[in-house]
């Protein structure tokens, strides 16, 4: 239990590190965005602030999930930093639909002019700091398994591509094709929607106790490989968090006494728990009644 209280301490890096990165990202790119009339930069800058705030519930989200178990919540927190991650698409959605409008609204335009080559080389200087971003928050996530960090660096990516196709927009409109940029604006508030819907599914699926079936199956073969376990009549899973928590009902030989049978429940569960990172497992015992 304390490993996974110091790997989200060491979650709270990743969230850190994306918040800063976003601060000056956002900034130079609607600072840019605004100064050379770049549409998609500045699609792109809101595209980072929308991450500043996500990345500050993620933030949120782990520092909550560290405390522990008391009289409300048996269990523990864990799944505080699901909830960030869910009011974090709501954001990212709100936002992209805003930059989407917007950037419709310029597509439109009769008056529209190309942007300066200086957007387009702070999109790329940007999009290159962004994947160096995303290869070390990628890296930590794998490391400590965190929903949140592997959510985040798959943010990360997309903002790198995103700022690399804003550079391609703006260097078309260069070519006297001025529409580019504000279809790279649009591209980019989709991939902004396209984004939070992905967080969206994905912590809904863990908030309504959905779980991974071949996974489950995966369970079921280790406790089925356990000394003394004749069959798995029963099993479902649920996460807490990114911490699976396991119900199972096995059957047992009925001549055994209740020390043995609880040797062999204690035998499942350090199993779970030694292969899988198991939070915790229920093990239900039942007489087998083959004869």
């Amino acid at each position: 239990m304390d490993k996974k209280y110091a790997d989200l301490k060491l979650g709270e890096r990743a969230a850190i590190l994306s918040i800063f990165t976003y601060i000056i990202l956002a900034s130079v790119k609607l600072f840019i965005g605004n100064s050379t009339g770049s549409q998609a930069l500045k699609a792109d800058g809101w595209n980072n602030f929308t991450d500043i705030i996500a990345s500050v519930a993620v933030l949120i989200g782990l520092r909550l999930s560290q405390k522990p178990a008391d009289k409300d919540h048996p269990y523990g927190h864990w799944k505080a930093e699901t909830v960030a991650s869910l009011i974090a698409s709501f954001i990212m959605m709100s936002v992209g639909l805003q930059v989407l409008f917007q950037a419709v609204s310029s597509f439109f335009s009769h008056t529209r002019q190309a942007p300066d080559l200086v957007a387009a080389y702070t999109a790329i200087a940007c999009g290159a700091v962004m994947f160096c971003v995303y290869r070390i928050n990628l890296r930590l996530g794998n490391k400590i398994n965190s929903q949140a960090v592997k959510a985040a660096a798959k943010d990360n990516f997309s903002d790198s591509i995103v700022s690399f196709g804003t550079a391609v927009g703006i260097f078309g409109a260069q070519l006297k094709l001025t529409f580019l940029d504000p279809l790279a604006a649009c591209i980019v508030g989709l991939l902004i929607c396209k984004t939070a819907w992905g967080i969206f599914r994905e912590t809904t699926h863990y908030l309504t106790d959905g779980f991974d079936v071949l996974l489950i199956d995966q369970f079921k073969k280790t406790i089925l490989r356990t000394e003394g376990v004749k069959a798995v009549k029963e099993i479902k899973a649920r996460n807490y968090g990114n911490n699976p928590v396991v119900d199972v009902v096995i059957t047992v030989n009925q001549q055994l006494d209740v020390t043995h049978a609880h040797d062999i429940s204690s035998a499942v569960e350090n199993a779970l728990i030694d292969e899988f990172n198991v939070l915790e497992v229920h093990v239900h015992i039942e007489p087998d009644e083959e004869k």
